[in-house]
C-alpha cells in the first residue's frame, strides 16, 4: 500500500527562512546522527537556530549550559562531540556550524521487505541498534 501525500497544513508551510537556519538532511542520511550523544545533538540544534549566515555564534558556556539544562563537564563533552564528527569549529567563544563534507559516503539504501512499519518503530529499531532499520 503507497500513501498519498498530501499537505496537512497549508497555513503553516515551511519556507526557508531569511536567516541562515536550515537543517541538513545528510546529517541523517550520512550517518552523522550516530556520532554524537542526545546532549551533543541539543547543543547543535541551538547553534544551528543562533547562527549567522556564516555558521557563526558566540554563547558562552555558561548560557548554553543554562539554556540546554547541562552542568559544564557535559556541556565540554558535547562540544567536543560535535567537533569530533566535523560539525563544529570551537575557538572560545566562538563557533562556527560548518557545512556537512561531501566526502562522507552514505550508507546503501536499505531493502525494501514490503512490511509497512510505522515511524515509532522504526526509530525503536534504530535506537536498538545502533542505526540498523
Amino acid at each position: 500500500m503507497q500513501i498519498k501525500k498530501r499537505v496537512l497544513c497549508p497555513e503553516r508551510l515551511r519556507k526557508v527562512p531569511a536567516q541562515f537556519s536550515w537543517v541538513d538532511q545528510r546529517l541523517v542520511r550520512h550517518r552523522y546522527i550516530q556520532r554524537c550523544e542526545p546532549p551533543a545533538w541539543a547543543l547543535y540544534l541551538v547553534l544551528v537556530a543562533v547562527a549567522d549566515a556564516e555558521g557563526l555564534s558566540y554563547y558562552s558556556d555558561a548560557s548554553l549550559a543554562r539554556m540546554l539544562r547541562l552542568d559544564l563537564l557535559q556541556l565540554s563533552a558535547a562540544r567536543e562531540q560535535l567537533c569530533r564528527a566535523g560539525l563544529v569549529v570551537y575557538q572560545n567563544p566562538l563557533y562556527q556550524v560548518v557545512a556537512l563534507e561531501d566526502s562522507a559516503v552514505p550508507p546503501p539504501a536499505p531493502s525494501r521487505s514490503g512490511q509497512s512499519r510505522s515511524l515509532k518503530e522504526i526509530l525503536a529499531q534504530v535506537l536498538e541498534n545502533g542505526g540498523a532499520a
